[in-house]
């Protein structure tokens, strides 16, 4: 078989490239029943904001007569209807125009029942009642009163989904959620309810509230005379920091801080706690100062006519204006760019004369 002509690779590669890209899957669709929620809530929403249209407080009689026949009025109901969706969202237009008769069977019933029942859970049949869940709004673990206790959440719960098993809420384990788990203890206990209470932070298990109620000390503390109390990494011998930092003790932990920049090793905050101060900084009153070299009795700067200048740990040696930097010194410069070299310096020469015979 002949491969394809390279005009023919070319091609399909510039359609592949024209091609649009892939939709992004989206994000967290609401289910069904979610969707009907939202169209009950605005639902209800519409019907507050119009419960008292065409009433102004005038002529009460009249207006309580118009408000009657506008309370249950199909101009009502359609009012109601357009405020449900936003004119670009697809979605929810595309419902209301599919239940739209089945909205109105509701409006138009003499006593009205709880929409959001009747429509979602009865007419549709895409939600269940809160604590029921699945295809046939079956109880939840624990009852459909309490389901989980009232320490978890029912999978499913209020949807045609899920299998009604129950996710704890922190601190709670098991089934139906009524034990405890590590780091919590059974502070109530009965045949209805469960409550189950943090242990101190320094218990892994305990029976109580306090450190003495403690099964287990949590790691970072010990046991000591039937209490758990933290243990002070930084009085370690070998100290857990490394030596340009320090160690500070916290709760069942320690951390490690970076020392000041002007100490060799430290023993805390600042550069009054270095050890040994970094070249260029001395100890004056206590801590880390920087030694100003421009100020010592040996000049810091050798080279004639050079000006010192401290920085922070150093220093720098500069020519003033005027002149211009040699090797040996700083030479004063003349109009046009000329140097003016130095002078030599001046020797003494002492001449020791002795006779020829």
């Amino acid at each position: 078989m002949r491969p394809p002509p390279r005009s023919a690779i070319g091609l399909l590669l510039l359609l592949l490239l024209l091609l649009p890209p892939p939709a992004p899957v989206a994000a967290g669709k609401p289910t069904t029943c979610q969707k009907c929620q939202t169209l009950v809530d605005k639902f209800n929403q519409g019907m507050a904001n119009t419960a008292k249209k065409n009433f102004g407080g005038g002529n009460t009689a009249w207006e309580e007569k118009t408000l009657s026949k506008y309370e249950f009025s199909e101009i009502r109901f359609l009012e109601i209807m357009e405020s449900l969706c936003d004119s670009n969202d697809f979605e929810c237009n595309q419902m209301v125009e599919q239940q739209e008769e089945q909205l109105e069977v509701w409006w138009l019933k003499k006593e009205h029942p709880d929409l959001f029942s009747w429509f979602c859970v009865h007419t549709l049949k895409v939600c269940c009642p809160p604590g029921t869940y699945g295809p046939d709004c079956r109880a939840c673990q624990g009852g459909s009163k309490r389901p989980c206790s009232g320490n978890g959440h029912c999978s499913g719960d209020g949807s045609r989904q899920g299998d009604g098993s129950c996710q704890c809420h922190a601190g709670y384990k098991g089934q139906l959620c009524v034990d405890c788990m590590d780091g919590y203890f059974s502070s109530l206990r009965n045949e209805t309810h469960s409550i189950c209470t943090a242990c101190d932070e320094s218990c892994k298990t305990c029976s109580g509230p306090t450190n003495r109620h403690c099964d287990e000390c949590e790691m970072g503390w010990v046991l000591v005379k039937d209490a758990c109390v933290d243990v002070d990494e930084c009085a370690a011998e070998t100290p857990p920091c490394s030596d340009t930092q320090y160690c500070e003790n916290v709760n069942g932990s320690y951390t490690c801080e970076e020392c000041d920049s002007t100490c060799v090793g430290c023993t805390g905050e600042g550069p009054a706690n270095c050890k040994e101060c970094i070249s260029g900084y001395t100890k004056e009153s206590g801590q880390c100062a920087d030694i100003d070299e421009c100020s010592l009795a040996e000049k810091a700067c050798r080279r004639k006519n050079e000006n010192c200048y401290n920085t922070p740990g150093s220093f720098v040696c500069v020519c003033p204006d005027g002149f211009e930097e040699t090797e040996e010194a700083c030479v004063q410069t003349v109009e046009g760019g000329e140097c003016i070299p130095p002078r030599p310096p001046s020797f003494v020469y002492f001449h020791n004369a002795t006779s020829s015979h």
